[in-house]
């Protein structure tokens, strides 16, 4: 009985599509209305038929699909299975020709019904039936019969399209084109097209849209990258990051432009250095020199291999100005993305330490970075606000990071931040301290533990300086103390070079001195004071001038005020009489009566009127004048700040010298025996957060560490070292 009634409704369903297939319209877009109108009334008499024959679905049909017999199905999945094999079957491929020419007129700009679509795609799915388990589904139907000849015809329209419009179009239209048909696609997904969908077709697109034409729209980048093409480039990258492997090529271009700009923008710098000191007026006037008429003078530019004086300013803002351009071009157009931030940070690396300014060695980039630093903590910076100053600080933090020698910013910013300390020109403890801190971040506690050591001792120096101004005001008259305070300071901290001159301290100033030196040695018996008078300056009151009745003060150093005070007992001395009494040598003599005779506070006399000649006789000036009351006197000249950097350079490679020992020792110490390439390795290693040591200056440190027998080499293998205990 079951059995019967369920072969009559099979046979009953195949007669129904039958008939509809011979009442089928040819056309193609009425071909998708008629089938999915009898689509819709198809599956909603299924579900009628289904609880008609809600029974026979318990009982027979279940029992049949129990005992193992298959295409037995429940009601509504025979209804369904009747669809697709009597009427489906016959009519799938007219019907996604019909459906790939709609979408295809969509594609060309046209409007369609999409929901004739979309019904379409809805009975492809639902067709989609498990043999075995007739209340699962599958996506076969839907795969074979849809999503295959979809796929196929959008590679076949997009191969012929992109051809196409690449022969006639630039690449950056392309681009806009290719962006909006992957969009396109996208949405295609979300309104008419099962989700699954979504993977295959996206990834089709991307082959033919892009990964065929990779080449093309890769020669295109340096192009834009000339032009500041910011949101094209930013289009290419989002295009390109779709397929695999094409951004390298795009990556090794970019790293390439950086540092061509890099080097630009330093050239620039350097070039416009050369023309101010070319045209820069060789005569040095003093403070009160009368003004002669301008001479002409050759422009030119400097000798070839002569350094040229780069502001440090302008310099590194130029380098700033790079890295912060495409920085920020890098998180725009490129979303941050790590390989083009490595790029990045590659290239600057490169014309940071490689460049026009550094061509002797990549030394010259921390020198300028620590005198700019330098010139913004100093109290006459133009930058005052402390928000500015800690903005700038970060920024120069920025270059900082790429700078390979760090030890050549550590000794130049330690001398530096020790002038600021004892000529009391610190802008402001809060920026000190910040900076201190940035470096310590960076580089670690060692880098900065004597920055941070010189600030105790300034605070230590103050406490002294109090304890002694009390002892005196309790032990001496009031006229007979002098307006006078010390810096104590630890000789391992602090970068101070002593002066290889001798120095006889005038008559005036011993007493304070001596009292002091008592003072000091009672507080503290076991140590010793080293006076660094190259560094001490003072003030004296000038009572001679006819013309000022109030008179002047002068501010100088102490090497000044020794020559200076000599002239209480006469008005002129012989050159020989100045060096014997003051005990300074010739040199250190002449740069202090520099800016003394220029500015004519001295004037020049004798048989042989030069500064600094044998013959020569300085007389002092009694009709001194100037429009100021003090006069700063105490400025050093360009000769002494050249000489200065010389000698750190020349400390630097001595410092050097003794870190790569010390490395070669700790390595060879732990290995016990290693051969010679893999030394360097480690030592370079080892070393590189501070400097990257030269090949030949650690062969060199080698063989001292040979001669002093801490290491040897192998009897049997001159190339394999030992570590001597």
């Amino acid at each position: 009985m079951g059995a019967d009634l369920y072969k009559r409704l099979k046979d009953y369903l195949k007669q129904h599509l039958q008939l509809l297939l011979t009442n089928r319209d040819a056309a193609n877009e009425m071909l998708l209305v008629f089938y999915t109108k009898e689509w819709v009334k198809y599956t909603r008499a299924g579900t009628y038929i289904h609880h008609v024959f809600k029974y026979l679905n318990r009982h027979w049909v279940k029992r049949e699909i129990d005992e193992g017999h298959k295409h037995i199905y429940d009601i509504n999945t025979l209804a369904l299975v009747s669809w697709r094999d009597h009427l489906f079957m016959t009519v799938q491929g007219e019907i996604m020709d019909a459906v790939l020419l709609l979408i295809e007129k969509q594609r060309n700009g046209e409007t369609i019904e999409q929901s004739l679509i979309k019904s379409v795609v809805d009975s492809f799915v639902a067709l989609g039936l498990d043999e075995n388990d007739s209340t699962k589904a599958t996506l076969e139907v839907y795969k074979q019969y849809f999503e295959q000849p979809f796929i196929d015809a959008t590679e076949a329209y997009y191969k012929s399209e992109s051809e196409t419009f690449l022969s006639e179009n630039s690449v950056t239209d392309y681009m806009k084109k290719a962006e909006k048909r992957l969009d396109e696609e996208d949405t295609r997904v979300q309104l008419y097209l099962h989700e699954s969908s979504k993977k295959p077709l996206i990834s089709k697109c991307e082959t033919v849209l892009i990964k065929s034409h990779t080449t093309v729209i890769q020669d295109e980048f340096q192009s834009l990258l000339n032009q500041d093409q910011v949101d094209d480039l930013k289009r290419m990258y989002g295009l390109l990051s779709r397929v695999p492997d094409t951004l390298d090529k795009l990556r090794t271009i970019f790293e390439t432009h950086v540092k061509k700009e890099g080097d630009k923008a330093v050239e620039k710098v350097l070039e416009a250095a050369k023309n101010a000191e070319a045209n820069e007026d060789g005569g040095e006037k003093g403070e009160d020199e009368e003004e002669e008429k301008p001479k002409p003078k050759k422009k030119g530019k400097p000798a070839p291999g002569a350094e040229v004086a780069v502001d440090p300013k302008i310099y590194v803002e130029a380098l700033l100005e790079v890295h912060q351009k495409y920085n920020e071009l890098v998180q725009t157009a490129f979303r941050g993305e790590s390989g083009f931030v490595s790029s990045l940070d590659k290239a600057c690396k490169e014309f940071v330490n490689r460049n026009k300014v550094c061509n002797v060695g990549s030394s010259k980039s921390p020198e300028l970075l620590a005198k700019f630093c330098d010139s913004l903590l100093r109290r006459s910076s133009k930058v005052s606000d402390e928000r500015e100053v800690e903005d700038v600080l970060n920024s120069i933090m920025t270059v900082f990071k790429y700078v390979e020698d760090k030890d050549v910013f550590q000794k130049f910013y330690s001398k530096m931040l020790a002038k600021r300390l004892v000529n009391q020109t610190s802008a402001s403890d809060d920026s000190e301290a910040s900076m201190i801190s940035k470096l310590k971040e960076a580089c670690g506690f060692e880098y900065t533990s004597k920055l941070q050591r010189m600030f105790t001792d300034i605070g230590l120096s103050k406490e002294l300086n109090n304890a002694f101004k009390d002892q005196m005001e309790k032990t001496h008259e009031k006229d007979d103390v002098l307006d006078f305070s010390v810096y104590v300071l630890n000789t391992a901290s602090w970068p101070l070079q002593a002066s290889n001159s001798g120095f006889n301290i005038p008559e005036d100033l011993v007493k304070t001195y001596e009292r002091f030196q008592g003072f000091y040695q009672n507080k503290h018996s076991g140590r010793k004071l080293n006076w660094h008078f190259l560094l001490s300056k003072g003030e004296l009151k000038a009572n001679y001038c006819k013309g000022n009745k109030t008179g002047y003060t002068y501010q100088l150093s102490t090497y000044q005020m020794g020559v200076l005070l000599q002239y209480n007992t006469a008005l002129s001395f012989t050159w020989q009489e100045l060096l014997t009494s003051t005990g300074l040598n010739p040199e250190t003599l002449n740069s202090a009566m520099s800016t003394l005779c220029k500015a004519k506070v001295l004037t020049i006399g004798g048989e042989e009127p030069k500064l600094g000649a044998a013959k020569s006789t300085y007389e002092l000036n009694v009709d001194f004048k100037s429009k100021k009351v003090r006069i700063n006197f105490n400025i050093p000249g360009k000769t002494e700040a050249k000489a200065e950097t010389e000698d750190t350079h020349k400390t630097i490679e001595e410092d050097r010298k003794l870190l790569i020992q010390a490395a070669i020792v700790r390595v060879m110490k732990t290995r016990k025996v290693l051969k010679a390439q893999i030394l360097m390795t480690e030592v370079i290693n080892q070393l590189a957060a501070r400097f990257k040591p030269k090949v030949s200056d650690i062969k060199k440190c080698i063989d001292i560490l040979l001669e002093k027998e801490y290491i040897e080499r192998k009897e049997d293998d001159k190339d394999m070292f030992s570590y001597l205990a």
